[in-house]
């Protein structure tokens, strides 16, 4: 959907990243962009470094998990910048073990950031856009989302699950003006990827946070009449 300038983006997840690079690309195309992070240092540098870029933009501490973090940084990101047009469900944490090194705890903060996040927050901001009949939840799964591997039980479970409420949600809201969509990344060079042991992969030949972030904003930009649910972002080289 092409959005005019001046509109409000949340990008959960965005101190660093696909979500810093998503709300970088965003805010060069002309959206108002409010962030978060589970770390109030992180999400001052990163807000730094967008209004540093000329965006106008906001964040605050939040682990989106959380349902109290959820709401407030909604009720922030309304109350500093307008009604979020644009919600980009990005937070997501990947714990690479196999099943039986994998504590109840880590399975439980993956499921927590990784899904639970999406419900929370878009349960928040649904109402607005439904009542304005114009938004765009641009959820960010994974080909994890498709496929296992070894080390994923937790990860790719969230994930699979992600898809499941992407595809039930658009059904849910397309008639509303509200498009849903799910963009599913192979392995981008992350720092979350850098720092699982289990999982080796050349940088040189993987996916990087900006050619996920322009895809998002390509597919937001698309006109109101087009929907495309779901995306694979593949590197090219295998």
């Amino acid at each position: 959907m092409t959005e005019s300038p001046g509109r409000v983006a949340l990008v959960t997840g965005g101190t660093a990243g696909i979500g810093l690079a998503t709300a970088q690309a965003l805010g060069a195309a002309g959206w108002r962009v409010a962030i978060c992070g589970r770390r109030a240092a992180t999400v001052e540098r990163a807000v730094a470094t967008l209004r540093g870029a000329g965006v106008t933009a906001t964040g605050i501490p939040a682990d989106v998990g959380v349902e109290a973090d959820a709401l407030a940084l909604v009720s922030h990101a309304e109350a500093t910048l307008g009604p979020v047009e644009l919600l980009v469900n990005n937070a997501g944490i990947l714990v690479a073990k196999r099943v039986e090194e994998l504590s109840v705890a880590e399975w439980d903060a993956t499921m927590a950031t990784n899904l639970r996040s999406l419900f929370l927050v878009t349960r928040r901001v649904l109402p607005g856009m439904r009542a304005r009949r114009r938004g765009t939840i641009v959820n960010v799964a994974s080909l994890a989302g498709r496929n296992g591997f070894v080390g994923g039980t937790a990860y790719a479970a969230s994930k699979h699950a992600v898809l499941g409420f992407s595809r039930s949600l658009m059904l849910e809201v397309r008639g509303d003006g509200v498009r849903v969509a799910a963009v599913c990344p192979g392995s981008v060079a992350t720092a979350m990827l850098e720092d699982q042991p289990l999982l080796k992969a050349d940088p040189a030949r993987i996916l990087r946070p900006e050619d996920v972030a322009r895809t998002i904003v390509q597919l937001v930009e698309l006109p109101g009449r087009a929907l495309v649910s779901e995306l694979d972002i593949r590197p090219t080289t295998p």
